[in-house]
């Protein structure tokens, strides 16, 4: 088989299309919920703090200033500890929003397996012998 063919036998197998698709609604998801920590939660963490922008908490290691050689602006170094936070919790709300997808997934499946299939309708061979049978009983309780 080409390494084309194999692609191409590869490519559309079920699984891997439904990956594709589980990555894309993934990102997409990734994105709401980074809206939701930015937008909505974090400016109310940032209130109770003091009123501040949560992203804006670092510790300064060094300032900024202006080289008197050059006039040329040097950037602060500084440890932003609000943007790790606010990634941290990005990860925590995504993590557990799929942990009670997989759950919800679960749950249904369980439902799913719990209800009792119906049997299987007998074959015209066992309904052949069914009514042997009861013809037989019935021969048999006739004679005695």
């Amino acid at each position: 088989m080409s390494f084309l063919k194999e692609f191409k036998t590869f490519a559309m197998r079920g699984n891997v299309i439904d990956m594709a698709i589980g990555i894309i609604i993934g990102g997409a998801f990734g994105k709401i919920v980074s809206s939701l920590v930015s937008d909505i939660i974090m400016p109310i963490v940032g209130l109770l703090i003091g009123g501040g922008k949560f992203e804006n908490l670092k510790i300064v290691l060094k300032a900024a200033h202006i080289d008197p050689v050059t006039g040329k602006l040097s950037e602060s170094v500084s440890i932003n500890y609000g943007n790790f936070l606010n990634t941290a919790l990005d990860f925590l709300i995504i993590a557990f929003s799929i942990f009670l997808f997989v759950k919800l997934i679960n749950s249904l499946k369980k439902k799913e397996a719990a209800q009792p299939t119906p049997p299987p309708a007998p074959s015209k061979e066992e309904l052949l012998l069914t009514e042997i049978r009861d013809l037989l009983k019935k021969e048999v309780s006739q004679s005695h």
